[in-house]
């Protein structure tokens, strides 16, 4: 088993990444960290918990420790901190040793650090190598995108075949993206928020990176562009987008439609990897968060409404589970993808 830990325990996103190791077959809770004032605490006792399933038996004794390499007994560790500790944190645990998989923003962009959907471009991991010679660190980081970033960018994986010239998105994004005490009531129920600051911006930049070629020592990105448009519904967990894909060539509905059917990413050997990334809904008025959110144990990408539209585009809308799919779900699948090409 590898000793993992979690950095930001108590968060929304740290729960899920709990959630998600508690029993797993590779990874062994060893840390939770989080701030000042709840180290030295069992976690049950600083941490409210807010999911649907109980607290793990592993974890309500565990005491929760300081958010530093050296207080924290783990070889990988799952950040859940904001981008604005994270930037620094995480490199602190990488200098020290310890492989990052980390759900911040921080990070990301940077030109030697891995952003990594593992059914996209597993062949960008091999940033680690660059990364820790540039840096002469014997850990890494690793990154996962944006939530919204990773249900399109899977559901575009397929298509690229097809040549994509332009990409336009427009979003409705759940309340539990911006953590729990992020959108007060009432400014959510019996309305909509059409802005999320700096969502817009990293749709449109993390996925030209996700989707570029990397040549061995850098990634050069997607010869395309995409304009997002992002909004805040009130949903609880599941974000909804709708998409409309411009190809430079005639693209069919029911080609768009083969291809994610036919989608395989062989990863089949990962715990978190559902049997089906992608599933596709046949019903006019689907996928809908609250009935679809789950599949794949939270990990799949529902698409439907696939259609023509102008000029050589195809419209559809695609939805996946947010602070699963889109974030601690997301690391942990990177986590395995990590184990299984060696780099832990």
């Amino acid at each position: 088993m590898i000793k993992v830990g979690i950095l930001g325990a108590t968060g929304n996103v740290g729960q899920r990444f709990i959630q998600q190791l508690a029993g797993h077959p590779w990874f062994e809770i060893t840390a939770l960290a989080a701030s000042e004032r709840s180290a030295g605490k069992p976690y049950e006792q600083v941490a409210k918990w807010r999911l649907d399933t109980d607290l793990p038996e592993e974890v309500r004794e565990l005491t929760v420790v300081p958010t530093k390499p050296e207080a924290v007994d783990a070889d990988l560790v799952f950040s859940a901190l904001p981008a604005e500790d994270a930037i620094k944190i995480e490199a602190d645990f990488a200098k020290a040793g310890m492989v990052v998989c980390s759900n911040a923003s921080a990070h990301r962009m940077e030109k030697d650090v891995p952003l990594v959907i593992p059914e996209v471009n597993p062949e960008h991991l091999g940033l680690i190598d660059v990364q820790r010679k540039k840096r002469k660190w014997d850990g890494a980081i690793v990154t996962n995108p944006n939530c919204s970033t990773i249900m399109m960018v899977v559901t575009l994986k397929p298509l690229m075949k097809f040549g994509i010239e332009n990409i336009h998105v427009s979003t409705m994004q759940a309340v539990s993206g911006a953590g729990y005490e992020g959108v007060p009531s009432m400014a959510i129920i019996d309305n909509m928020i059409p802005y999320i600051g700096s969502e817009e911006g990293k749709m449109e930049t993390e996925t030209l990176k996700l989707l570029g070629d990397f040549d061995g020592k850098q990634v050069k990105e997607a010869p395309f562009w995409v304009s997002a448009a992002c909004h805040r519904v009130g949903v609880l967990d599941g974000h909804t987008m709708s998409i409309w894909a411009r190809f430079n060539k005639k693209v069919t509905p029911e080609k768009v439609k083969d291809a994610f059917l036919k989608f395989d990413p062989k990863l089949s050997d990962l715990p978190t990897s559902p049997k089906k990334a992608i599933i596709v809904r046949e019903e006019p008025d689907r996928p809908q968060p609250r009935m679809d959110r789950m599949q794949g144990n939270g990990m799949s990408i529902s698409v439907g409404r696939i259609r023509a539209g102008k000029a050589d585009s195809i419209q559809y809308v695609c939805m996946g589970h947010n602070t699963i799919r889109g974030a601690a779900g997301a690391s942990v699948l990177n986590a395995e993808l990590l184990k299984k090409k060696g780099y832990l």
